[in-house]
């Protein structure tokens, strides 16, 4: 079994380590390693095409993993007292979520809000004042930061909501014979508690909508993020300034999953 296991991760890692390595060449090859060096780092960095769209990710990510958050924990905890059949549901629903193929959710999130656009659009230009400037609804951020947004809030809902499971019930009937309003009980005892397994349902969100590429490419509209640039570049060409981004995508991801996990332990421990 250790054999297998040793075999089973360097099969998933060395395509990594080799993309990492090759971003150190001194040359243009892509698949070749002449010389050491970090100029592709240095060049990939004072590109403002690649500043351009990896601020485009670090906005939407931080946007939809806030929202994801606040929603996704609203939901944990409004689900904590849901029994029988309707939870049977919901679980079903939230599940389905995650099992979904990521084409599945861009091409059903493109429908939708192409339908509610073409509904939404002529209404706002038949109220819409003469002479000013409709606002007209279109593929952009707003719908990059909603198709996160639905797509990581499964997430955060399974993570607090295995962390309230976790919770003594008799400190919740504590803090009410105490008189403690539902809300009050909820800000100074249940969100305390939670509050771990709450930062590392943002962290995962995070990365996830951080390096999404294939939701985003169906409703990114003209907007860049790096997925898509990166992307982009290899249809013109693979260069070791592709490897240099993707190795620092890689490496920002992998401190966020390590981060969150830390997180999620350290809860469990206290």
């Amino acid at each position: 079994m250790r054999i297998y296991t040793l075999f089973v991760y360097v099969f998933l890692n060395t395509p990594i380590t080799i993309i990492a390595l090759f971003s150190f060449s001194a040359g243009r090859s892509a698949s070749q390693l002449e010389g050491f060096s970090v100029k592709w780092y240095g060049r990939a960095l004072n590109n403002p095409f690649v500043m351009d769209a990896l601020g485009n990710s670090l906005f939407l990510a931080f946007v939809s993993a806030t929202l994801a958050s606040i929603l996704g924990t609203l939901a944990a905890v409004g689900l904590l007292g849901i029994r029988g059949p309707a939870r049977a549901f919901f679980d079903l629903i939230i599940y389905i979520a995650i099992m979904i193929p990521g084409i599945v959710i861009g091409i059903a999130t493109l429908i939708a809000l192409v339908t509610v656009f073409d509904v939404i659009n002529p209404w706002m230009a038949a109220i819409w004042p003469e002479g000013g400037q409709q606002p007209t609804l279109a593929m952009g951020r707003g719908s990059l930061i909603a198709a996160h947004t639905m797509f990581t809030l499964a997430l955060v809902v399974i993570i607090v909501r295995a962390r309230l499971s976790s919770l003594d019930g008799a400190l919740s009937e504590a803090s009410a014979d105490l008189y403690a309003t539902p809300f009050g009980t909820f800000r100074q005892i249940t969100l305390p508690l939670i509050a771990p397994a709450v930062l590392a349902g943002f962290l995962l969100s995070f990365t996830f909508s951080f390096d999404d590429f294939i939701i985003a490419f169906f409703v990114a509209g003209s907007e860049t993020t790096s997925p898509i640039y990166i992307f982009s570049s290899i249809r013109r060409g693979i260069t070791p300034e592709v490897n240099a981004i993707g190795t620092m995508v890689m490496l920002a991801s992998l401190v966020l999953m390590v981060i969150a996990q830390l997180i999620l332990r350290r809860g469990d421990k206290r």
